[in-house]
This record gives C-alpha cells, structure tokens and sequence, in this order.
C-alpha cells in the first residue's frame, strides 16, 4: 500500500469522507493536515501551511499528495514543482478507484472516458506548463505539441464513446426483450456505501461482494427476485457521491440510464449516519437524479441500516429529509431482513397502480439542495 499525506477540511463529516477515498484507493494516510479552506489561488492552501507541508514531506517521504478538493493544473504544478510529489486532487483520487473498481468491459471503457475527459480540461494547460521546464510528479506530457495532444484525446474520446454506444445499444436490446417478457424492474440508487449490494443480496439470495469500502459496484447487475410468486428483475447501480463532476455521472451514463427505464427505483439511504450526514448525502443523491431526469414519482426512500438506531430517531431524520408523509418510504435492516417483506409489498402495489401518466417533477423543488 502506498503511502500519502492527506490535505483536507477540519470537518468530521469530511475527513471521514476522504479517509474512505484514500483507503478505497489504497493509500496509507501516514500524516493529515485540516483545514477551514482548500481553495486559495496559488497553492489550494496558505504559503504557511506549505511551509510546514514541507517538512512534514521531506520528514515523512509519501508516496503521494493527496488534496481532498479539485485542483486547477497550475495549482497542482506549483505544488508539485515545491513538494516534489505527484499530487492527487479530488477527482483524480476517484478516478483512481473508479480504475481499481472496474471489472467489467463496459465499467472499464466508462473509467477509460472519465479519465480522458479529466485529462482533456487539463491538457492545454499542461502542454503551457511544460514548456516551462521541470514538472516534478506533474504527470509529464513529453514533446507533445498542444494540437496533437489534444486531438489525440479528442479521438480516443470518439472511439470509446462508439464503443459505449453499441453497448448501450445492446442494453436497450435486453431492456426490449425483457418488457416483451412482461417482466417488470426495479434499480436500486444511493449513495456510495449506504449498503446497497447489501440489500442487492438479501432481496435475491445473491453473495455479491459488499463492503465498507466505497464504491464496491461500478457495473450494473441484474438479477431475478420473486415477490408474491412474481416475478421481478432487479438491478443495482453505481453509487453516488458528493461533489462528483458531471462528466463522470455523464462518462457512467449507459450504466445509471437503467434508473430511467426501471418501474421502480429503490433509493438506498444510510439511516445511521449523522444528521449532517444525512441531509448532505440525502442532497447529493435528490441532485444526481434530477440531473439524470429520473422521475420522482417512482422513488421508494428505504432508510437501511434501522438496526443500528431506535424508532424515535428514525422517525426524527425521517421528519428533517421531509419524508414523514410520503407514503413511499420505509425504514429497513438489509442486514437483519427487518421489513424486507413490507418492502417487497411496497415494491409490487406502487408496480401495479402505476396506471396513470408520469410527470417529470423537479426534486429540488421538494427537498431544496
């Protein structure tokens, strides 16, 4: 395992956040620095603070820099350029487990994407940067003219998105087939960790990998349960988590577009964590489905984890995520199996009145941001 510093907020919620990132990664945290703000202009951080940075790195020797916020290219290169460290900012740690993660062609190919995509609204700077002289750890682009290197990403963009395309293609074939079957599907959404897969297995009987871990499912699975001797077809999904760019829900997009041809989608929310926590998490997932134009009308809310808590405190986050009154969400334990059944009962009846028009509807107009 490789070893790194870790620059992030003086938040708990934060720390533990990226804590998890590193590990998914596989980075020892060997030294962490806290701090209020992450985006001054030159180095993220004050010149103090990099001082002191400094010694810790020649002290220390990490592997890597890791900096829980996005990085422009000019602040990673000063900060590489004096700590002489490749540095990792938000979304190149993701990416990185994104590379880990991936196990299918198709995951593979949406990793390929996202990191071209990264690569591409860097590479204009990088070429300038270069040119400048040393770029310790900058991830070095050689003799590259700016239009060559650019154009490269550009084509090998195409390429996979074709590629993505036919796949895509394929999945609408299967999604075809599976409604001449009659068959009826529901997706599970959520953010990362909240125990999805968990869940996956206790409504299939399946043993998918689960784990703490973040980001354990990148590809999509789907799989039979029966409910009420019928059958269904289940699905589980990538996680989602905050401060995710666009391009990487876009670069995942032939997998989370199963959430807008599903019958019902199950929204996977860890009861357990701290009411911050929840209402950031809550947030983050409301924000991903409407940019995805998911409708919300086919939403369950399933609080997981209700065996961690009591009924009073799961009745309070209930009120402060305002979904006291909804009619569609239920409390269960994927790991105990308490209210797994009523959960399935829910599944089939919102299945079966689903007779009258969908409207699109606004989440954030509900639930805020």
């Amino acid at each position: 395992m490789n070893s790194a510093i870790l620059i992030t907020y003086d938040k708990e919620d934060a720390i533990t956040e990226a804590v998890g990132l590193c590990d998914a990664a596989g980075y020892e945290i060997v030294h962490t620095i806290k701090q209020d703000f992450l985006k001054k202009p030159k180095y993220g951080i004050s010149e103090g603070v990099l001082e002191r940075l400094q010694e810790v790195v020649e002290k220390l020797r990490p592997d890597v820099i890791i900096f829980d916020e996005i990085l422009k290219p000019h602040q990673n290169y000063n900060l590489a350029s004096i700590l002489h460290r490749e540095i990792l900012d938000r979304e190149a740690l993701i990416l990185e487990i994104f590379e880990r993660r991936a196990s299918s062609a198709e995951s593979k190919l949406q990793v390929k994407l996202a990191q071209l995509r990264y690569e591409m609204a860097r590479a204009k700077e990088k070429v300038r940067l270069s040119s400048m002289g040393e770029q310790p750890g900058f991830m070095g682009i050689g003799k590259f003219e700016v239009d060559v290197y650019y154009n490269d990403i550009k084509h090998r963009m195409q390429t996979i998105r074709s590629k993505l395309e036919k796949a895509g293609k394929q999945r609408e074939l299967h999604r075809q087939g599976r409604k001449r079957q009659g068959f009826k599907t529901i997706s599970l959404a959520g953010y990362t960790s909240a125990g999805k897969t968990t869940l996956f297995n206790r409504l299939t009987g399946e043993t998918r990998q689960q784990s703490k871990e973040l980001f354990t499912t990148l590809s999509t699975t789907t799989r039979r349960v029966t409910i009420d001797r019928e059958p269904f077809l289940i699905s589980d999904t990538v996680g989602f988590i905050s401060k995710l760019p666009a391009y990487m829900i876009d670069a995942f997009k032939s997998t989370l577009e199963e959430l807008l041809h599903t019958d019902v989608i199950i929204l996977v929310i860890d009861v357990s964590d701290s009411i911050f926590d929840l209402k950031k998490k809550f947030s983050s997932c409301i924000r991903t489905l409407s940019e995805l134009e998911v409708e919300r009308d086919r939403i369950i809310f399933v609080l997981n984890k209700s065996d961690l808590m009591q009924q009073e405190q799961i009745d309070e986050k209930t009120e402060i995520l305002n979904l006291k009154d909804n009619k569609k969400t239920i409390s269960v334990s994927s790991k105990t199996g308490e209210n797994v059944n009523e959960l399935k009962i829910l599944i089939k009846n919102i299945i079966e009145n689903q007779n009258s028009p969908k409207i699109k509807t606004e989440f954030e107009a509900s639930y805020g941001n």
